[in-house]
């Protein structure tokens, strides 16, 4: 292979020492490996953070990406591209990067101009849904896939139908270690005279430690000068949700199997030079690991290249290092057999010498030199059979020109949940709940729903919600009293009203609904019949008493002043709804609650977004700084400490001086959220704003308390609500539809071609 496919500057990114994890000093290794090896080239990285603050990074770290910060990936790879980086070696694990399954990183795999290596630390042979979307692109955006072991390979053949073509096959790399005899090294951790079995590596329940443990009363009646050292702090992840229970377990354990003297624990992140004396005074090392599809353990590799004898549970990379007897396999969950094992190479101390040889000589292809070659190797093969396509210059960092990753939009349960009178109120699990019959709320909602689509051009959708558009303009026309002018709210499912007058939030919600035809859809007959609806319902609202009918009703004026901008009656209902509004806020709010009532209660931020649009557009700034105020209020109680966004429950809301109710969470709350967030954004600017748009909206797909998703990707349904303890199975309009909006002002905001939500005509 000719010397000019050489690169001459190689970027590396995953996690990076001193990060305490696996990835971390695998990346630093291989990072420091190849600069060794390709003395001329420049070898830096990108570190990915697991927490905002980062680290203390050597030099070689260039930049840095933020684990759940989609931006900075795109930035990351703005830097790759400036920098002209000849080849990029990514060292992929799911739950190193941010987004489902990790999926963030695919924002920057897809910027990229460079070849592309990536290591697969994990090749899962059953992937998720979630799991597969982010393989398959990964696979289609890496030039290169290098795996550790041949059954990786064939995972990627036969799972993801990766021709062998595009797979090398590159063994762990390991420091060189000497081979010594165990008992030069003892003295110096005061195990002189014993027999010393080894596990290390960050803590953890999966380790399956607590089998090993529990061998140790087998091993010592026969080997009573046995001692199992435990090495590796506890994963710092595990440490933050439940600190140090599963290490104080096995302590437990210890005492209880009465075994405490002959195990040691050593609870610290050892560095390179101190793991080398570890492993040098080790005689049998124990991976007690409980799952099989396992296809790289960096531990394993560097004790077994280190030539130490073995005894594993058979997860893949042991299966394959360790076959034709270079150690022994025993079944998983099993202390009888992990003692049967440590017993053989005790009671037979040629094999294990002669264990210990074989995998020493094996070893010395797992070198970094060795390894860093055959990397080497690999990034020449990706430049000279890339056909790199041409990429478009970079545009500013805006929410425009920079799309947020949004899942694909699915209408199967709205379509479901309608009829030829309007969408049923409630579901039983996915299937539509007759007895509830019809709301006017609830059609209000799906009819907005249809112009946001409508207006952001989705040809396929527009034509599937064409009919339904109608329909439930017909339901809000039927619903509207002419004799009162008030909107009817609830309807059976024989099409009787069931009331007179609706609240006074429904009607509110009804003319936020007919404002948004008149100012969005394309249809003109829905248009002008939405426009004529909103005239006869317009009389009266100022009267009302609530705020969030004020707020929803502000929404529709606005929307409907897009097509009417001179329209006199809706520029002055928008003036009084204004001055309500900041009334309300000035007879309430003080410094510690920055609120427009003594209680937190639903569909909270519709509030602060009716000021922030009265005040961008009359303009009003007294409004438009309340609006951001009490927002940037609410962004806050809603925000955890893990930087998820949990809405006020519904179980009590949350009363001025009393304690807030974490649940139930309503789908309806996060979609306000969205959409008030998005408009504080539009307004200044300000990213952060953005950041809390996204924050809600992927409470959704399961960053939040339980860490369950509420949308269901299979049919396009939304569940209704997050307990305590579970998600509310029922997926009725309302929830649906929260999520569906929320969607849609998603996409409304990242694309370049959309109207402004409050631009006028």
């Amino acid at each position: 292979m000719s010397d000019t496919s050489l690169p001459g500057r190689i970027a590396f990114i995953g996690g990076y020492s001193p990060r305490q994890c696996g990835i971390a000093t695998f990346t630093h290794d291989l990072c420091e490996a190849v600069g060794a090896a390709v003395p001329a080239a420049q070898c830096y990285a990108g570190a990915v953070n697991d927490r905002v603050e980062g680290y203390k990074y050597p030099l070689r770290v260039r930049f840095e990406i933020l684990e759940k910060d989609l931006d900075s990936y795109r930035r990351a790879a703005d830097f790759l591209n400036f920098n002209n980086a000849d080849v990029l070696c990514v060292q992929h694990e799911f739950g190193i990067f941010g987004g489902p399954a990790g999926s963030h990183v695919l924002a920057l795999l897809k910027e990229v101009r460079m070849p592309v290596v990536t290591t697969l630390h994990t090749v899962l042979r059953d992937p998720n849904p979630a799991q597969m979307m982010v393989m398959k692109e990964l696979i289609l955006r890496s030039d290169r896939l290098v795996v550790m072991a041949q059954k990786g390979a064939e995972i990627l053949r036969d799972t993801y139908a990766v021709p062998d073509s595009k797979i090398d096959v590159i063994l762990h790399g390991i420091p060189d270690i000497p081979f010594t005899d165990s008992r030069l090294s003892k003295a110096q951790f005061g195990v002189e005279g014993r027999i010393v079995l080894l596990t290390f590596g960050l803590l953890g329940p999966g380790k399956g430690i607590e089998y090993a443990i529990e061998a140790l009363p087998e091993i010592v009646k026969t080997h009573p000068n046995v001692v199992y050292l435990i090495l590796g702090a506890t994963h710092p992840h595990l440490v933050a949700r439940e600190g140090e229970r599963y290490r104080l377990s096995l302590e437990r354990l210890a005492e209880e199997r009465g075994v405490k003297e002959h195990v040691i624990f050593y609870n610290r992140f050892v560095s390179l030079d101190d793991l080398s004396e570890f492993i040098g005074a080790t005689d049998i090392y124990v991976t007690p690991y409980l799952n099989e599809a396992q296809i790289t353990s960096g531990t394993l590799a560097y004790v077994f290249g280190a030539g130490k004898a073995v005894v594993s549970t058979p997860y893949w990379h042991a299966q394959e290092l360790l076959a034709d007897n270079r150690g022994i396999l025993v079944p998983f969950r099993n202390p009888a057999a992990i003692a049967a094992g440590v017993c053989e190479f005790l009671d037979h101390p040629e094999r294990l010498e002669k264990t210990r040889h074989d995998a020493y000589q094996m070893g010395r292809e797992m070198i970094w030199p060795a390894v860093a070659q055959r990397y080497v190797e690999s990034f020449q093969r990706a430049r000279i059979d890339r056909r790199a396509q041409p990429r478009t210059a970079f545009a500013g960092w805006t929410l425009a020109s920079r799309p947020y990753e949004l899942p694909p939009l699915r209408l199967d349960h709205i379509v479901r949940m309608s009829d030829g009178t309007g969408i049923f109120q409630h579901a039983l699990f996915n299937v539509p709940n007759f007895h509830e019959g019809y709301c006017t709320d609830d059609n209000a909602r799906a009819f907005i729903l249809c112009n946001l689509l409508e207006e952001l051009g989705n040809e396929p959708h527009v034509e599937k919600l064409n009919d339904l558009a109608t329909t439930y303009l017909a339901f809000l026309a039927a619903a509207l009293n002419r004799g009162t002018g008030r909107f009817r709210n609830f309807m059976s499912h024989g099409r009787q009203w069931l009331e007179v007058a609706g609240s006074e939030d429904s009607h509110g919600r009804a003319m936020w609904a007919l404002g948004s035809g008149t100012g969005r859809s394309r249809n003109e007959g829905r248009r002008r019949l939405s426009a004529q609806l909103f005239d006869n319902a317009v009389n009266g609202i100022e009267t009302f008493t609530s705020p969030r009918s004020w707020a929803f009703a502000l929404l529709g004026v606005h929307d409907y002043l897009r097509e009417f901008p001179t329209n006199g009656q809706a520029l002055a209902l928008r003036v009084v709804l204004t001055k309500q509004l900041v009334q309300r806020w000035k007879d309430c709010a003080t410094e510690n609650w920055p609120w427009f009532e003594e209680i937190a209660s639903y569909d909270n931020a519709r509030l602060s977004q009716a000021l922030i649009l009265s005040g961008r557009w009359m303009p009003d700034p007294e409004a438009l700084e309340i609006g951001l105020k009490s927002l940037r209020w609410l962004a806050s109680i809603q925000r955890t400490q893990a930087g998820h966004f949990r809405p006020i429950g519904s179980e009590g809301f949350y009363v001025r001086d009393g304690a807030r109710a974490d649940f139930d969470q309503q789908p309806v709350e996060a979609q306000a959220m969205v959409s008030a967030c998005l408009e504080a954004f539009r307004v200044t600017k300000d990213v952060s704003w953005s950041r809390e748009a996204k924050r809600a909206f992927e409470w959704f797909l399961g960053r939040n308390d339980l860490g369950l998703p509420l949308y269901d990707h299979s049919n396009g349904g939304c569940s209704d609500g997050l307990h305590r303890d579970r998600v509310n199975e029922n997926q009725g309009a309302e929830s649906s539809l929260a999520f569906h909006l929320s969607l849609a002002e998603m996409n409304h905001a990242e694309s370049p071609t959309a109207h402004p939500f409050a631009s006028h005509r």
